[in-house]
């Protein structure tokens, strides 16, 4: 198999970029620490375009000053075997890592204290105010700021996302329809254990024991959409039952939020309108070590579309 150009500046991926003229460029932007749910990105990507990029970068400006930026796993040589590993099963081509430094990627420099940031910084109105974006201000605003200097780089036909984070995958679709940006965005299904918890770079910070009770999450959802199925639309209720599966799994683990939103505009909803369904979303706070202190525990995200009836 041919070794993958690890490419670190944009310069470099400019000349690669421009030698693909007018043919496809697929593109996987991650942070990094790959797995099974990056890969389906990538599956997807060789399998529609005729050239594929994928950039690993941990982007500091979605992080907030006590976040775990500085702890987020990083190991390229993972992720290189991890990419090569997939392709020799399945096929494909991956044209090249895009590995930039922060420097690269924020010429004007970069301070985690958002007043003394100066330079270029982009934000979507109204879908990045809730859910992740009411717990974590600063989040969208760094998202959508890395992914359009990303698209600026590479200049992909088309980018890949995870449903996963699909708060994300909201915000950049309106950000690529708003500012005119001529790339289509495709959002893939989550990637699961056979238990059904979501694939998650930060699992790796999670014992045996709370991986096995973090599958509650995902329980939890097909509960409450079997409940939306047999009629039930009070959101109120489908919380309850929610909450009381995972606080009644492990009472350690703590609810940031579980809410039911509009799958277009994600406003929050009270009653779900069946005709439109909505989108469950879901963060909670698992313990990564036996300690009480609040910065041993991992936020763990999921969602779930619940469709029309």
């Amino acid at each position: 198999m041919m070794e993958i150009p690890i490419i670190t500046t944009v310069s470099e991926l400019r000349q690669l970029r421009a030698k693909f003229g007018e043919e496809s460029v697929g593109f996987v932007p991650t942070m990094g620490y790959l797995h099974e749910g990056h890969m389906s990105l990538v599956g997807r990507s060789t399998k529609e375009n005729q050239h594929t990029i994928i950039s690993i970068f941990v982007n500091p400006s979605q992080f907030a000053p006590e976040e775990d930026l500085d702890t987020y796993p990083r190991d390229i040589g993972h992720d290189v075997a991890v990419i090569e590993a997939y392709l020799k099963k399945h096929g494909g081509k991956v044209d090249a890592i895009f590995k930039p430094e922060v420097n690269e990627m924020y010429p004007s420099g970069f301070t985690m204290k958002r007043e003394e940031q100066r330079g270029a910084f982009v934000e979507v109105l109204g879908v990045s105010d809730v859910l992740e974006g009411k717990t974590r201000p600063s989040f969208f605003r760094g998202v959508a700021t890395v992914v359009t200097k990303l698209f600026n780089a590479v200049k992909p036909t088309v980018a890949y996302f995870g449903q996963k984070d699909i708060q994300q995958t909201v915000v950049i679709k309106m950000m690529v329809r708003d500012l005119l940006m001529d790339l289509s965005v495709v959002v893939v299904p989550t990637v699961r254990n056979k238990s059904g918890l979501a694939l998650s770079s930060r699992n790796k910070y999670l014992s045996d024991d709370i991986l096995k009770q973090a599958e509650c999450l995902n329980q939890s959802m097909l509960l409450a959409n079997e409940s939306y199925q047999k009629g039930e639309t009070d959101v109120a209720k489908l919380s309850e039952s929610i909450k009381s599966l995972i606080e009644g799994t492990n009472p350690a683990f703590k609810i940031d939020y579980v809410a039911f939103n509009d799958p277009v505009t994600l406003e929050y909803i009270n009653k779900i309108d069946i005709s439109k369904g909505c989108i469950l979303s879901m963060a909670i706070y698992v313990p990564n070590t036996t300690s009480k202190d609040e910065k041993k525990f991992t936020r763990l995200i999921d969602n779930m579309v619940f469709n029309p009836l």
